[in-house]
C-alpha cells in the first residue's frame, strides 16, 4: 500500500531501524533516533543497490517520488543512478574549487617541509601575481592561454626569473588539484618554452677558508627536516655532484669497507667512482637508515638542489 504524508509525519521511532515501502522501489527508512530517510532500492547489472533521496520532511513524499522517477529514467537509459550522482558531486566540487582555495590548501600542506622564508616567498608570489587574475576562477576551468596571460604579465615587467618561478608554483598547485580530484589536468605542462629563457646566473665559489667555516656552521645550525640536514652534511663530506648525491642507492654503500661505490653509468666519465666514507659520513647514513633503509634510494632530497 502506498505511503501518505500523514503516515510519514506521524511515524514514531522503533527500537531498530525499519523501512516502510511505498511504490516502485521507494521506501521510507526510520532509524531509532527518529531520523526519516527516503531510500530507492534498485537492481543494476544484477546487483542490488540503494541510494538516498533525502530526509523527510525537508523532502516531501511528492519530491521523493519525483526523484525516484528520475532514477528509474536513468536505469531505463542504462545508467547507474549511484554513479551518476557521484559524477554530479564531483563536477560540483570541481566547480566550487577556485584556484586560490586550492593554492592555499596546497601551500598549507607542504610548507612544513620549507623554510619560513621560502614559504613566504611562494605565497607572496601567488598573492601578487596570480590570485588577482585567476584566484576566483574554478581551477578545473583554467586553460593554458589564461595561465600564460598571467605569467606573461610578470614577464612583461622584466621579471623573467619570477615569471618562471610563478609558472612552476602554479603547476604544483594544478597537479595537487588533479591528485585531489578538483581538476583533470595541469595546463602549465602545455606552456613549456612559452616564456623567455631565464638569465643564467653564475654563483661564485667560496675560496676563503674563513668563509667556508661560516658555511659549515650554517649547515650544522640548520633546523629543517632531518633528511635535508643529512643531505647538506653528507654533501660536504663526500664532494660528489648533486645528481650523484640525489641518486645514491643503499646497494652502493659498503659499510665494511667504508666506501660508496658509484656505478660507471652514473658518472660523467663512465667509470666507477669510489668515495671513501668518513666516520661522520657513516654516522649520517646510520641516521637515515631507519627512515629510508627499506627503499632503494638513500633519498637525499632532490628539491634541496632545485628549490627557489
Amino acid at each position: 500500500m502506498p505511503l501518505t504524508d500523514l503516515f510519514a509525519k506521524n511515524l514514531k521511532p522503533a527500537p531498530k531501524t525499519k523501512r516502510y515501502n511505498d511504490e516502485r522501489g521507494l521506501c521510507l527508512e526510520m532509524n531509532k533516533n527518529g531520523g526519516k530517510w527516503w531510500r530507492f532500492r534498485y537492481s543494476f547489472q544484477q546487483k542490488q543497490k540503494m541510494i538516498s533521496l533525502g530526509v523527510y520532511p525537508d523532502v516531501s513524499l511528492k519530491m521523493a517520488r519525483e526523484r525516484r522517477d528520475e532514477a528509474r529514467r536513468l536505469l531505463a537509459e542504462g545508467m547507474d543512478p549511484s554513479q551518476v550522482r557521484k559524477a554530479e558531486k564531483l563536477q560540483e566540487a570541481m566547480e566550487a574549487a577556485t584556484f586560490e582555495m586550492v593554492a592555499r590548501e596546497w601551500h598549507a600542506k607542504f610548507r612544513v617541509s620549507w623554510s619560513n622564508g621560502h614559504a613566504l616567498r611562494i605565497m607572496r608570489r601567488l598573492e601578487n601575481d596570480a590570485f588577482p587574475w585567476i584566484g576566483r576562477s574554478p581551477i578545473a576551468n583554467i586553460s593554458p592561454p589564461e595561465l600564460l596571460e598571467v605569467v606573461r604579465r610578470v614577464e612583461s615587467r622584466g621579471a623573467i626569473e619570477t615569471a618562471h618561478r610563478l609558472l612552476q608554483n602554479c603547476g604544483q598547485v594544478f597537479r595537487y588539484a588533479v591528485a585531489t580530484g578538483r581538476a583533470e589536468r595541469d595546463p602549465s605542462s602545455d606552456l613549456k618554452g612559452a616564456l623567455s629563457p631565464s638569465p643564467v646566473k653564475h654563483h661564485p665559489s667560496i675560496t676563503n677558508p674563513k668563509e667556508v667555516t661560516g658555511l659549515l656552521r650554517a649547515i650544522d645550525d640548520y633546523r629543517g627536516s632531518l633528511i635535508v640536514r643529512c643531505a647538506l652534511r653528507f654533501a660536504y663530506l663526500t664532494f660528489v655532484r648533486p645528481g650523484e648525491l640525489r641518486h645514491a642507492e643503499w646497494s652502493e654503500i659498503d659499510l665494511e669497507e667504508s666506501q660508496w661505490r658509484i656505478p660507471a653509468e652514473k658518472m660523467k666519465m663512465r667509470e666507477q667512482h669510489i668515495v671513501p666514507l668518513s666516520t661522520q659520513a657513516l654516522e649520517i647514513l646510520d641516521e637515515l637508515r631507519p627512515l629510508t633503509g627499506q627503499g632503494r634510494y638513500v633519498d637525499l632530497p632532490q628539491f634541496l638542489w632545485t628549490r627557489s
